[in-house]
């Protein structure tokens, strides 16, 4: 019989979560308006880590958490850093090219992190968190006006045809030194916001006939008894879901399945849980409360002997179980579960309880949530790990906070308690465009400006 929890007691949970999760962003970011990928392990920026932080400062404004004159300050800090960047073909020395920006920056200059991509997706996220604050930040102050202008500057830059390599699909990245990525955006995955804000682009957009033809690369299964279009790990259902409210709007191709975006969602987390609870592997510690594959750390990639039997171990890696893939090592992220809030909060909010009072301070601290645990390796595993420590009771646990993990925890609570970003997106003429031109109609885009 589920115990019975207060509401105040509920509230004051999520309070926390979402407050310590929320100043990992306002504590740690820098002059330059710079997210950190990972903290407390120092290494580069993460741009959709910096569009989840744009997103995060008005959440922290609404909670008073942050004046607004805080909060204004450090968004046009931001904006102000991308827009006056250096974009350019070279290989070094720049921050983007084309309007869109390399997938990891150096936190101290802001130019290209090695030799990672000039990222498509990353450059949407970082442009998602913009848009919101453009649409959020409406006063007559100076610096309201300047936000607005920036945010216009930078999404009007994108140059979204030049991505289109392969047509009439985007490319997934680009760099000086190989030309093209060799994949596109294809099968449902977070990539829906991408192509939503390169069909709505006033300046460079893509050709309408990009969203059935990705829409035709989904894949409509059934996994635990949910039929919906399959994606293994979590964050392809949270990503595009913090930013739109995807609830009784639909497209062609969901039309005829009968369900919006947001059911689909929904369907996904419930599947996931259901695998957990089944729990076919038999890792230690999965069931009802205790579950959420999605792109997250891991001990190291290796194999060991563990639970009577030999497996696989990973390190960074995109875990999850769909019809279509199941990639799992018994690491659960409780990002995982704590960002499906808004999809389903009678099984999320127990997750998020139960998490924290089982293992506490070893993976709730300061920020929140630590990004991600392992509660069946209690030994060394006989491969080097690649992040954290092993307790010989509790399991591998990561130290890590990881900024693409932390902003879906902040942003995702706010639209399950306010729906401040789905509110404020609504207004917003460019993503109101975007999805009008890959075909969404009904419910509040119907009377969207």
């Amino acid at each position: 019989r589920p115990v019975h929890h207060p509401a105040e007691a509920t509230t004051e949970m999520i309070d926390d979560l979402q407050k310590r999760t929320f100043l990992w962003f306002w504590e740690t970011t820098n002059d330059l308006g710079l997210v950190h990928d990972r903290w407390p392990t120092e290494t580069f920026s993460s741009i959709a880590a910096v569009g989840f932080g744009l997103a995060a400062y008005p959440v922290g404004i609404e909670r008073g958490w942050i004046t607004r004159e805080q909060g204004r300050e450090r968004v046009l800090a931001t904006l102000r850093f991308f827009a006056e960047a250096r974009q350019g073909p070279q290989a070094s020395g720049v921050t983007g090219y084309r309007g869109f920006f390399y997938h990891f920056l150096e936190l101290e200059t802001g130019d290209r992190f090695k030799e990672v991509e000039l990222s498509t997706i990353d450059t949407t996220l970082l442009l998602a968190g913009t848009l919101f604050c453009q649409s959020y930040f409406g006063g007559d102050h100076p610096d309201e006006v300047r936000i607005r202008d920036l945010a216009e500057e930078l999404y009007r830059a994108a140059e979204w045809t030049y991505m289109v390599h392969r047509p009439p699909f985007v490319a997934m990245g680009w760099t000086p030194e190989e030309g093209f990525k060799t994949h596109d955006w294809r099968g449902l995955d977070e990539g829906s916001i991408l192509y939503i804000l390169a069909l709505g682009s006033p300046t460079h957009p893509i050709d309408a006939s990009a969203w059935p033809a990705w829409t035709s690369t989904y894949e409509w299964r059934s996994f635990y008894g949910y039929e919906h279009i399959n994606f293994a790990p979590l964050f392809g259902h949270q990503y595009s879901h913090i930013f739109i409210d995807f609830r009784g709007i639909k497209d062609a191709y969901l039309r005829e399945k009968g369900i919006d975006f947001f059911e689909n969602a929904r369907r996904a987390v419930l599947s996931q849980r259901a695998y957990a609870i089944d729990n076919p592997d038999g890792w230690r510690a999965y069931g009802p409360n205790v579950w959420g594959l999605t792109a997250c750390d891991g001990p190291g990639d290796g194999t060991a002997f563990v639970l009577g039997k030999n497996r696989q171990f990973f390190g960074y890696a995109a875990r999850g179980a769909a019809a279509n893939e199941v990639r799992d090592d018994g690491t659960i992220a409780p990002t995982a579960a704590a960002a499906s809030i808004a999809f389903a909060p009678e099984v999320a909010i127990p997750a998020i309880r139960e998490m924290k009072a089982r293992w506490g301070g070893h993976i709730y601290q300061q920020y929140g949530f630590i990004d991600s645990f392992n509660p069946s390796l209690t030994s060394p595993p006989g491969f080097p790990l690649e992040h954290g420590t092993i307790d010989p009771e509790l399991g591998w646990v990561n130290p890590d906070y990881l900024g693409i993990d932390q902003g879906p925890i902040v942003l995702m609570i706010e639209n399950y308690r306010s729906g401040l970003i789905w509110n404020t997106m609504k207004k917003n003429p460019h993503v109101v465009r975007g999805l009008r031109r890959a075909g969404f109609s009904g419910g509040w885009l119907e009377s969207a400006p």
